[in-house]
């Protein structure tokens, strides 16, 4: 990424992939269809924990998924698309209706659909295990695999640096 990243502290809106962040990519199948999604329940509370803080979170999934629609009402997310096929629309989309700079905006990915995604927000991280045109473009890498606790990780860089900008104003 050419452009210089929003410090995280500048963060107020994070947009986080589903499969293969909040997931570790693999899809269950039976013959019925999807079966099974395992969510990381760190990252749960790293969300908690980052909304409570004040900043939005969203989850834009190229998929449909009742398991998702689940977790998230589970964790109170209510900024959630599923079967997106366009990411930054979504993103333009959801920012202007909550009245947020996308340039304030931050987003965790694992995949090169997200690359234009990535290049739309003003800090784009990436799981350590994301593929290597993905981890090239990311400003922040995790050092968890996706559905492993990478989201918590992203969560609490953001909540240190909020907290070290409230502490500083002290």
């Amino acid at each position: 990424m050419a452009r210089k990243p929003a410090p995280l502290v500048k963060i107020e809106l994070v947009v986080l992939d589903v499969d293969g962040v909040l997931t570790d990519g693999r899809l269950y199948f039976s013959g019925r269809g999807e079966a099974l999604k395992v969510f990381h329940v760190r990252d749960g509370h790293g969300i908690k924990l980052l909304m409570g803080s004040g900043v939005q979170v969203a989850a834009f999934s190229g998929r449909r998924s009742a398991a998702v629609t689940r977790r998230m009402r589970e964790l109170k997310v209510r900024n959630l698309v599923q079967g997106c096929n366009d990411k930054v629309a979504a993103l333009e989309e959801l920012t202007q209706r909550l009245g947020i700079e996308p340039l304030a905006c931050a987003c965790i990915v694992d995949d090169t659909p997200d690359l234009p995604l990535m290049s739309a927000v003003g800090l784009a991280a990436a799981v350590a295990d994301a593929h290597p045109l993905v981890l090239s473009a990311a400003h922040w890498v995790s050092a968890a695999r996706g559905g492993h606790g990478a989201v918590r990780e992203f969560t609490d860089a953001i909540l240190r640096a909020r907290a070290g900008r409230s502490s500083a104003g002290s």
